[in-house]
């Protein structure tokens, strides 16, 4: 891993480690990330878009070892491939209750400035909604080709693939796990939300889901939280959800620290390995 960022590095000319500075990624989160990028075909034509992937040297067909799917917030969106390295990333390769315990693949897409993972909505006053009828963005079916191609290799577990995201990312992340719930053996949107409409199939595909939102975000309100939630109760399924009085839009501190929800997503396992189609 780190003699391959290396030398990707030289060819580069540093570029990568001058756009980690930039963006105020420490250096050996950087190059515990690889770069990519993933080409798919849109409306608009064909589009590029970046993505860093860690892949412990561990990793074999011996020895498979989990995916874990990250979606950003809105925040990291651009273009440099560098800046969605903030939140799970950094503390992933940082914190010692999490890479230290959890041998796992971590792949982060970035979204574009602009544009989003899911299709939402913004009131007058700032906040955000999921937009049930509109169309899949082509940032999502970026992160759908690369999980598609990973699925493939057999050093990755295809009984452990878990998505999470923040924000935006955990608009996406309800988003994703709708369209394709039988990929993932776990999700932990983080204060984001979906259409409560979707309550029902969320209950029937039985997906292991934990969400978690603030009380006092004033950013994305908890009430698209508690509507989901309720939804995908009241049709008799079951979604483990932690809401944290007082907290306003950071809930993912949370989320991630010792104390979180990390723990419970590496202790869900599909009883088969997800059916992935190649790209």
């Amino acid at each position: 891993m780190r003699l391959r960022t290396l030398l990707a590095t030289i060819l580069l000319g540093g570029g990568s480690t001058a756009a980690a500075h930039a963006t105020g990624v420490p250096p050996e989160v950087d190059e515990a990330f690889d770069r990519g990028n993933i080409e798919v075909e849109t409306d608009q034509g064909l589009r590029s878009f970046g993505y860093r992937l860690h892949r412990p040297d561990s990793a074999s067909p011996k020895n498979p070892l989990p995916l874990i799917v990250f979606l950003h917030g809105a925040g990291e969106r651009g273009d440099d491939n560098a800046r969605q390295l903030g939140h799970f990333p950094d503390r992933w390769v940082s914190e010692p209750h999490l890479a230290k315990r959890h041998e796992a693949i971590v792949l982060a897409v970035q979204c574009p400035e602009n544009e989003t993972w899911s299709p939402t909505r913004r009131n007058e006053q700032g906040e955000w909604s999921a937009d049930a009828a509109a169309p899949m963005t082509d940032s999502m079916r970026a992160v759908i080709a690369k999980i598609r191609e990973l699925a493939q290799d057999p050093s990755i577990d295809r009984s452990r693939i878990y998505l999470t995201g923040l924000s935006m990312g955990g608009f996406g992340s309800w988003d994703l796990a709708r369209r394709h719930p039988d990929w993932f053996a776990a999700v932990v949107p983080i204060c984001g939300g979906s259409d409560a409409v979707f309550g029902p199939a969320f209950a029937a595909s039985e997906i292991p889901i934990w969400n978690v939102h603030g009380a006092a975000d004033q950013v994305v309100s908890v009430d698209l939280s508690r509507a989901i939630v309720k939804s995908i109760r009241d049709a008799g399924g079951r979604i483990g959800y932690t809401e944290l009085p007082g907290v306003g839009h950071g809930s993912w501190n949370m989320a991630y620290g010792p104390g979180g929800c990390m723990t419970w997503m590496f202790a869900q396992k599909r009883p088969a390995p997800a059916e992935i189609p190649a790209p």
